[in-house]
């Protein structure tokens, strides 16, 4: 180990400061200045060195205003999204409307073309198992 510290996921919480918030240089600097008295290894109780280098890594990335604006972009990108958003992020709409219609498509002619017999449920698993299994990044042939 390098003794270096990876930056806080949300350096605004390594503050205790709220990201939603309009926060001046100087409420990041009192926030700062609060937990490196608390937490400085040069205390006589030793602090918390990780805790005061995870506030100094958050502080360097919050000091400017343009800092701040791009640790909420970056705190936005990494919050969490459903498989559909993401598919459609990466435009590709289009290619999942095909997707679907050749799904829907495939198990309504299975059940069409069995007439009811024991083929029919078959060819729409598999048609549903194709699309589903489609979907997966590893499982793409296409």
């Amino acid at each position: 180990m390098t003794g270096r510290c990876a930056p806080a996921a949300d350096p605004f919480l390594a503050l205790g400061l709220d990201p939603g918030a309009e926060v001046s240089d100087d409420d990041v600097l009192v926030a700062w200045r609060r937990i490196a008295a608390a937490s400085h290894p040069d205390r006589a109780d030793g602090g918390d060195p990780e805790r005061f280098a995870a506030a100094a890594a958050a502080y360097t990335e919050l000091r400017t205003r343009s800092g701040r604006g791009e640790a909420r972009a970056s705190l936005r990108e990494r919050a969490p999204r459903s498989r559909i958003v993401d598919r459609l992020a990466i435009a590709r709409p289009f290619r999942l409307a095909i997707r679907v219609a050749v799904a829907v498509t495939a198990a309504v002619a299975g059940v069409l073309a069995a007439g009811g017999g024991p083929a029919g449920p078959a060819l729409v698993v598999g048609a549903l198992t194709w699309f589903v299994l489609g979907a997966r990044r590893d499982m793409r042939h296409y």
